[in-house]
């Protein structure tokens, strides 16, 4: 699970893209599959989403998202269909409308899913932060949260698997436990997660803080992140795929 969120390295055309119009493009079909309400446009954006993760090279990647998300896009499917009783029935209590709307539901999961996760497969945190300050002149400490708190999720489950072994090893059956059951078995887990997640905190602020923090400016980073002609393409593009959105 803590692999969704590593950086896979490589020299494809995301790679080479600004973090900047990474970050734009991603927003940008997120926007798009909550504005439009057509099934077939939303099925489109899917299709581009799985295309960006073949064209970085994360197709393995991309598949593992997918899969995993389709177990929560069924249970929102099937809650969807047996709550929504609008429209002309098609079997049982299941109707015409209950379909069209849990349909919609589970693509627009899935298409905002996954490039969320994918900017994060083919940029480097550091270069997301220092082209957030630099080009979009974000103040330092923000991006810097911003990005502190993405590389400590992987870090977190780490530390939430280790402490779950811990508990094993003592006896507690986690693989057995289903449902509500396993839910109350790893809720008071969350304090010596917690614990840790404060001392860690504590840490990194005081590394920040020797390292000259405050001090950091828009014009302290050395690596430029110039806008090239894949930057300007993939702009050009949100903007067809946001205007075809509104326009249908």
């Amino acid at each position: 699970m803590n692999t969704l969120f590593q950086y896979v390295p490589g020299n494809s055309l995301i790679h080479r893209m600004n973090p900047v119009a990474k970050l734009f493009l991603t927003v940008v079909i997120c926007a798009a599959a909550f504005i439009t309400d057509r099934l077939w446009f939303l099925a489109g954006l899917l299709a581009v989403d799985l295309l960006i993760g073949l064209i970085a090279g994360v197709a393995q990647r991309t598949w593992h998202i997918f899969r995993g998300l389709l177990k929560i896009a069924g249970f929102l499917f099937l809650l969807q269909v047996l709550l929504i009783r609008r429209g002309t029935p098609v079997l049982w209590i299941i109707t015409d409308e209950g379909l069209l709307t849990a349909g919609k539901v589970v693509l627009r999961l899935v298409v905002v899913c996954i490039p969320l996760a994918l900017v994060l497969a083919v940029t480097r945190i550091t270069d997301l932060t220092n082209a957030l300050v630099q080009v979009l002149h974000v103040p330092y400490p923000y991006a810097f949260t911003l990005s502190t708190a993405i590389r400590f999720i992987p870090q977190f489950l780490e530390e939430m698997s280790g402490i779950m072994e811990a508990q094993t090893a003592r006896g507690v059956a986690f693989d057995k436990a289903k449902g509500l059951k396993k839910f109350s078995m790893i809720l008071p887990l969350c304090a010596p997660l917690l614990i840790s997640s404060v001392r860690r905190t504590d840490l990194t602020a005081a590394a920040a803080e020797a390292r000259g923090f405050r001090l950091r400016t828009r014009t302290s980073g050395y690596k430029q992140y110039p806008f090239t002609a894949i930057d300007y393409g993939a702009l050009a593009f949100c903007m067809l795929l946001l205007a075809a959105a509104i326009a249908l």
